[in-house]
């Protein structure tokens, strides 16, 4: 269960291309400049803390980077920093550019284990060069990125350190699955807050600490970061259900046909439990053999027509409007706003 394994490519950010939520600061005479200078610097510096002497390697590590991306946790971690000062610091800088590429790391990583065969409309690594350089190739990124925040000191490490313990333990559950008498709704949840919220809260953190806030504006990034990531995945999660292909670049199924027990599919198993005999004649149509397009295409029909989809997005919406909620104490700002319409953004996007 990954961010969405896209088929085409995403355009790296900038005023013009920001992603929804984000483009209210292309308009803001202020904070517009700052963000779109802000943002050329990181995607500068990530360019340059993959490159490697080794000409291999240096192929290998430039791969995702260059097949772009909407570079949200860097967004996220200068906006963040807009609460603390007017421009982002050089600290800010540097961390936003270690969410990046830890990000990308794990990435390299997850196509091996979910064998996908492309992301951001390029071939992945290991469809290029095999697993093992794809799996060396994310170890030597995040190499990268533990050097760059050992400049940052000892609370950056920290964070890092906590973050990345998150995310294997997200990857390590959601492979072995959950424990005896474990409700699965409730370790799919966690599951997703380690993989997908962590790293997203600790790009809010970075911004809010290195821009000298105070703990309380931390703590509400911290918060506000974990629940956006929940929405975010469990938003891209119902969109592997929806069959449409055109705006989020995931084909349809891909989820189903792997056999990944999303959302939708854990409301419906629930749902056939309670004795659902609409509930369960899906369940049967999903729970077969999806090798064939027209069994795979059957069963997504099935899925999206079922109430357990829109039962989904509601789940989606709530974990968004909770991350609002956890603004409130913020003095309101256009830094606010933003942040408020990119949560709502992430669970209404166009499929």
């Amino acid at each position: 269960m990954t961010e969405s394994t896209n088929t085409s490519p995403e355009t790296v950010p900038g005023t013009s291309a920001l992603p929804p939520g984000f483009a209210l600061l292309a308009e803001d005479p202020r904070l517009g400049p700052s963000m779109a200078a802000s943002l050329e610097q990181v995607e500068l510096r990530l360019r340059e803390a993959v490159a490697n002497s080794d000409p291999f390697a240096d192929v290998t590590s430039r791969h995702l980077v260059e097949a772009g991306g909407k570079r949200i946790r860097p967004l996220l971690t200068l906006l963040a920093s807009h609460l603390g000062a007017e421009d982002a610091p050089e600290k800010v800088i540097q961390s936003a550019v270690v969410v990046e590429l830890t990000h990308l790391a794990t990435l390299y990583h997850d196509d091996v284990m979910d064998e996908a065969p492309y992301r951001r409309g390029a071939p992945t690594a290991h469809e290029l060069w095999g697993n093992s350089v794809a799996v060396l190739t994310g170890d030597l990124i995040f190499a990268r990125a533990s050097s760059l925040v050992s400049a940052l000191g000892g609370p950056a490490l920290a964070i890092q350190a906590h973050t990345f313990e998150r995310l294997c333990l997200g990857q390590l559950h959601e492979t072995v699955g959950p424990a005896e008498g474990q409700d699965p709704l409730e370790h799919y949840l966690s599951v997703i807050a380690d993989k997908t919220g962590s790293l997203i809260a600790a790009s809010g953190q970075f911004g809010a600490l290195f821009s000298g806030a105070g703990q309380e504006t931390i703590d509400i990034m911290v918060e506000y970061g974990e629940k956006v990531g929940i929405a975010f995945q469990l938003a891209d999660d119902v969109i592997d259900v929806t069959g449409k292909q055109a705006k989020s670049g995931k084909t349809p199924g891909t989820d189903l046909r792997e056999g990944v027990p999303t959302l939708p599919v854990l409301l419906l198993r629930r749902a056939a439990a309670d004795g659902d005999a609409d509930a369960a004649a899906v369940l049967e149509l999903v729970e077969r053999d999806l090798s064939s397009d027209e069994a795979l295409a059957e069963a997504v029909a099935a899925l999206r027509s079922s109430p357990v989809t829109d039962q989904s997005w509601e789940v989606a919406r709530n974990w968004s409007e909770d991350a609002v909620a956890a603004l409130a104490p913020l003095p309101d700002s256009v830094v606010k706003e933003a942040l408020a319409a990119f949560a709502r953004a992430v669970v209404n996007r166009e499929v």
